[in-house]
């Protein structure tokens, strides 16, 4: 079977398959009752949809059979699922929902009280489980795929809204069509060699561009199952692949850490998972999982947006994300002036010696899949300026042609005039034993630029010891004589966002004045920050006319 130009192709490759294709909890559905399933609810979006209006639906769901059922649906219909965030509240979540022109609103009965009190003029709701929902969807039950269309369908045809970051503003809406996500899914079943046997288990959220783009879409594209999980679960995880019989999963942020916070187990290894797809690990935390579980973990690079893809490529050194994919023009560079930043250069042991050369913004200068955002023209310009695509995320580049994640721009810190990537000195510290999670970021510098400040989440049954962990630093060769925290901050539980990625703006915000103990260092000693001590330093910050930073 050839590949397929639109999602909805590879949906229909569905219709008659009586294997099982969605799993989720003890209910088993078939391919083909997907398919059919997805019939009903396209021909029902088309019946509900106002004249002329845009054939957008809004999912507000954890990740429910329901979620990929209107997902199939809208790739049948012509339509497009904006995905919306069950973490966003009030105003915030009114304006995703009207600003992606959703004329109908799908949400659970759990997350229905979310939309008490919020002005969405023209929307449509509809409650799964609710016994008018099962009444709305009864007179499709014979619907077939490609019967009820929005509008034609093509690979240029709309199909996922799917909210970018808000960390600087309101989220984006990064648009993509049916051909990019058909080809999405089509692309990493031949990377990664999954198919009709394997089981692709769904933990992160499908709101999000990981569960969709790089696991739910492989899946249909392949012909394998979904198991589903509504919600990350590190204590639940190892069952549920046991359960669902899962080979192949994908991550975001922090989910490995996670992981391997828990209480190791003689079984760890007894299961059929065989490979792992993500982001943000780190190459402690892979080998670490490895390891334990006997599972691969593949570190690629993309975004929602797909402006820039990085993959893995036999060879590829440790550390290294991978060289660009076929067709990308990518080059690390100067944000300011658009120069191309020097090559990394390396010492004897591994250590990174021209990080403030070296490191720069990835810069795709080659045809860019991007597809823009919904309505946000001027944010779609700053991502395409000089006629290239900017991703916003700082990286650098051997000798070779490999290019080593650095964070993003947001993340960059500026001491004693040297810049520094919160990336490298997270990978550093999670070489920490007693470290469950860390995250690095900038806090103000009293005088000028930033100080490097940790947030650390220790093992169960861990005690932070200072002086542990300053001869821990001390040990490290690739440990550079700017990137030791100044502040040392110990979280019950790293705070994240519903992606699972570090929340560093509510971290970088507090600074070290929190309600969690804090550490100083001082002359290589970490010593205990007291109330006291820091009253003192944000007088010293207003007297130098710096303590508006401390709130940034």
């Amino acid at each position: 079977m050839g590949n397929a130009e639109t999602f909805a192709e590879l949906v229909q490759r569905q219709w008659g398959d009586q294997r099982p294709g969605l799993r989720s909890g003890d209910l088993v559905m078939t391919h083909h009752q997907v398919a059919s399933g997805a019939a009903a609810r396209a021909a029902l979006l088309v019946d509900l949809l106002p004249a002329g209006a845009e054939p957008h639906v809004g999912v507000l769901l954890h990740n429910t059979p329901e979620f990929p059922l209107w997902l199939s649906a809208a790739a049948l219909a012509g339509a497009a699922v904006a995905g919306i965030n069950p973490t966003r509240r009030g105003p915030e979540l009114a304006r995703d929902i009207v600003h992606t022109d959703c004329r109908v609103l799908v949400v659970s009965r759990e997350l229905l009280p979310l939309l008490d009190g919020l002005e969405l003029p023209g929307v449509r709701v509809l409650i799964t489980g609710s016994d008018a929902y099962r009444a709305l969807l009864a007179p499709y039950a014979d619907a077939v795929p490609g019967e009820a269309v929005a509008r034609s369908v093509s690979p240029s045809t709309r199909m996922l809204l799917t909210f970018t970051s808000g960390s600087t503003g309101a989220p984006k809406a990064a648009i993509c069509t049916q051909g990019r996500l058909a080809a999405a899914g089509q692309s990493l079943v031949t990377h990664f060699g999954t198919g009709r046997d394997d089981v692709h288990y769904i933990c992160m959220p499908l709101f999000h561009g990981n569960a969709v783009i790089a696991n739910w879409a492989p899946a249909v594209a392949g012909g394998a199952a979904v198991a589903l999980r509504a919600r990350f679960s590190a204590s639940r995880f190892l069952a549920d692949v046991r359960a669902h019989g899962a080979t192949y999963f994908t991550y975001v942020g922090r989910a490995v850490q996670y992981l391997l916070a828990t209480p190791e187990r003689p079984d760890d290894r007894a299961h059929p998972l065989r490979v792992g797809f993500g982001t943000e690990a780190g190459a402690v935390d892979v080998a670490r999982f490895a390891e334990r579980f006997g599972v691969r973990l593949v570190e690629g690079y993309g975004s929602s947006e797909g402006g820039a893809a990085v993959q893995r490529t036999p060879g590829t050194p440790p550390g290294a994300i991978g060289r660009a994919a076929p067709g990308d023009d990518l080059a690390v560079l100067d944000p300011e002036t658009s120069d191309e930043r020097p090559r990394a250069v390396f010492d004897e042991r591994g250590r990174l010696t021209n990080g403030t050369a070296a490191i720069g913004e990835l810069v795709n200068r080659g045809p860019s899949p991007f597809e823009g955002y919904w309505r946000n023209e001027a944010a779609e310009a700053d991502r395409r300026r000089g006629g290239w695509y900017w991703t916003g995320d700082l990286f650098y580049r051997d000798t070779e042609g490999f290019l080593y994640f650095a964070g993003r721009t947001d993340d960059r810190l500026r001491v004693d005039s040297e810049n520094l990537a919160a990336a490298m000195i997270e990978n550093i510290l999670a070489r920490w034993r007693d470290a469950a999670a860390v995250a690095v970021y900038a806090v103000p510098d009293p005088v000028a630029g930033d100080q490097v400040m940790a947030a650390l989440a220790l093992r169960e049954g861990a005690a932070f010891d200072p002086a542990a962990f300053a001869a821990f630093l001390d040990q490290q060769p690739d440990l550079g004589t700017k990137m030791a925290p100044a502040f040392v901050r110990i979280v019950p539980a790293m705070p994240v966002t519903a992606t699972n990625k570090v929340h560093r703006v509510g971290l970088r915000r507090e600074g070290f004045r929190c309600a969690d103990p804090v550490w100083r260092a001082a002359g290589g000693v970490y010593g205990r920050l007291t109330d006291e001590e820091s009253e003192r330093l944000v007088a010293e910050y207003r007297e130098r006319g710096r303590a508006e930073l401390l709130t940034r």
